[in-house]
């Protein structure tokens, strides 16, 4: 019944995830805050529910391998499935066409990795206020990412424009629904997504114990995945939308707020400082991320192309790392 209840809330989670990238849609034209504010930080936020009730059930239920790997483990599927995406529409070479203010949220991601990685090695169990250190730290960069995103979404920058997009039926009613209407949507669906994250993490549990794979490797691979189908759907929906930088900031937003909520699980575990209690397994999946993440940044930041296959190439090399990278997880758990 374990795997029965997973996959039953996988699909709520999924179809709640369609709303929200609707929402989030309408919200981001129809306002003066734009795709790549509302992506950033709010349907980044909201798709990153599920990693919050997750992780905040698992250190409740005492595993906080699985809290730590839902949230390290999240943030590497995220950037594979954009990569996916990147390949499928590949013709439109999207990472070209999105804005490099995108440059800034990726950049603030690889610090708080990076500090991530130190904090796996050097195992500091030094807390302040029931917060370690690296808490504190990666809390403060989130809240100086917030104070550069607000700037950058006053600033009025010229860049390249979407392509139009062909209305069918479906688009009609995005353009008939109010702000109003699109907002409260947006929360209940939110709202939704974290009933569905707690049961999760519950199953995940769960499958750790009946699988016998252990809880390091679940939480980074199976329940990381789980969680990551708001983002997957989101980004999906924001593409066919023709919405490019709603989609980059959704994974970007979401990657920075999954660490963020390494702080939250912090907060709640209260014998020491988290990082230092998890499996060093952790550290694979914290260095695949790092890996990606600046492979992303490059692919926004070159020039454009000529050939297909160039295009392809950092999106080709994500996919492999991807892969290798849970090869290494599996085998460190």
């Amino acid at each position: 019944m374990a795997f029965v209840w997973f996959i039953l809330a996988a699909a709520v989670t999924v179809y709640t995830a369609i709303k929200l990238s609707t929402y989030a849609d309408v919200i981001s034209t129809k306002t003066a805050m734009g795709g790549l504010f509302v992506g950033t930080l709010l349907l980044a936020g909201a798709t990153s529910l599920p990693e919050v009730t997750t992780s905040f059930s698992a250190v409740l239920i005492g595993n906080n391998n699985i809290a730590i790997g839902n949230l390290l483990g999240s943030s590497l599927f995220n950037v594979f499935i954009h990569a996916c995406f990147d390949l499928y529409y590949r013709k439109k070479q999207l990472f070209l066409q999105a804005s490099h203010d995108h440059v800034y949220m990726a950049g603030i991601g690889i610090m708080m990795t990076l500090l991530v990685m130190a904090s796996l090695t050097l195992r500091i169990d030094y807390t302040i206020f029931g917060l370690g250190i690296d808490s504190l730290l990666i809390a403060g960069i989130y809240l100086a990412k917030i104070l550069i995103l607000n700037r950058l979404s006053k600033k009025k920058k010229t860049v390249t424009q979407p392509e139009p997009v062909h209305l069918t039926s479906n688009d009609s009613s995005k353009i008939t629904m109010t702000v109003k209407h699109a907002t409260i949507g947006f929360i209940i669906a939110a709202i939704v997504i974290m009933g569905a994250g707690t049961m999760l993490s519950i199953m995940g549990d769960r499958i750790a114990v009946i699988t016998g794979l252990g809880s390091s490797f679940i939480g980074s691979f199976l329940v990381a995945a789980a969680t990551s189908f708001p983002e997957a759907v989101a980004v999906f929906v924001a593409l066919r939308l023709r919405n490019i930088n709603l989609a980059m900031g959704s994974i970007l937003g979401s990657n920075i707020f999954n660490i963020f909520i390494i702080s939250g699980s912090d907060l709640i575990y209260r014998d020491g400082a988290i990082i230092s209690s998890v499996s060093s397994s952790h550290l694979t999946t914290a260095i695949g991320i790092f890996t990606l993440s600046v492979i992303t940044t490059w692919a926004v930041l070159r020039k454009r192309v000529t050939s297909s296959f160039m295009y392809m190439v950092p999106s080709l090399l994500v996919v492999v790392i991807y892969f290798v990278t849970s090869y290494l997880i599996f085998m460190n758990s």
